[in-house]
């Protein structure tokens, strides 16, 4: 069993519910998720705890009494506390912490322990396991060389990446038709993911280029129109063109998003304006729908099959 702590901005509240509940297949809310798929703790920008659990008792002493067994020879270790569903006071968590630590076998190390435990209480249950913290590799990926003023933020596309993938992330094949400066693609390929990018604009394709190279990931970009692609994909992910000024007209939108039909079986199409009816004449059924707002700006993230 596994136990995740999430959170988010408010204003991101809706597109993280969207995105945990593809992943762990289940409703979630209150920023816990107990489940037991072992999902990676990297993999969503809104996870931020990961503990495997090990032991679980029906109160601290008898957990006590089991940490006992746990021998770490000469590793060192720490214990965090990770809050639940019952409120404790900041020295309360610290004193969990200290009790949990005493009745290991190993050196405790508050800076840099070789092993990070996780300890927290659900449902009147301790639950005590293998922590591991989220790496926020996201974060890293915001300072990119090249950018467009209206990329997508790099959170909001990590997250729309698996909710296109969904639970699968290993051995399907994706596609950015509309890739612009890489955006999409940086979040997938550092989770491992096989996608491709294509844009029809040669500056795009040069910065998507510059973007992938700084960061150490290969070359998957080519410059084309997916009206021409033929390859099949599993999933894609479409970020409309637009700017500050205009969106693309409805005939160009339904052409788009045929073509998009012909390549995939499943989509997440980001658009600035609710396309209902045009993903209907595409002959696409939507699944699952959201919003991303920012001040006065809403994008409409659409999921279809």
């Amino acid at each position: 069993m596994f136990i995740y702590t999430y959170a988010s901005h408010e204003d991101e509240a809706s597109l993280c519910e969207l995105e945990l509940r593809t992943l762990f297949g289940q409703k979630v809310g209150g920023g816990i998720i107990i489940s037991s798929c072992g999902l990676s703790v990297d993999r969503s920008p809104f996870i931020k705890r990961r503990i495997k659990v090990m032991l679980e008792a029906n109160s601290l002493e008898e957990l006590a009494l089991k940490l006992t067994s746990i021998e770490l020879d000469e590793k060192t270790f720490k214990v965090l506390f990770t809050s639940g569903d019952e409120p404790f006071s900041y020295e309360e968590r610290r004193l969990l912490e200290r009790t949990a630590g005493a009745a290991i076998k190993g050196k405790a190390d508050m800076r840099k322990p070789e092993r990070l435990f996780g300890l927290t209480k659900l449902n009147g249950i301790w639950h005590f396991g293998l922590c591991e913290e989220n790496g926020a590799i996201w974060l890293k990926h915001q300072n990119k060389p090249q950018n467009y003023s209206t990329a997508l933020p790099t959170r909001a596309a990590r997250a729309i990446v698996n909710i296109a993938a969904g639970q699968e992330d290993q051995g399907i094949r994706m596609i950015d038709p509309c890739c612009g400066m890489g955006t999409v693609l940086i979040e997938a390929m550092s989770m491992g993911m096989d996608i491709e990018g294509v844009d029809l604009n040669p500056l795009a394709v040069r910065g998507a280029r510059v973007n992938l190279a700084h960061f150490g990931y290969p070359d998957r970009v080519k410059l084309g129109d997916m009206r021409q692609l033929e390859t099949n994909y599993d999933a894609a992910i479409v970020d409309m063109p637009y700017n500050l000024c205009s969106v693309l007209p409805e005939d160009e939108q339904l052409a788009m998003l045929e073509s998009v039909r012909r390549l995939a079986k499943r989509a997440v199409i980001v658009t600035t304006e609710p396309i209902g009816r045009q993903l209907e004449l595409a002959a696409w059924r939507i699944i699952d729908f959201t919003t991303l707002s920012k001040a006065s700006f809403t994008r409409y993230i659409t999921v279809v099959e």
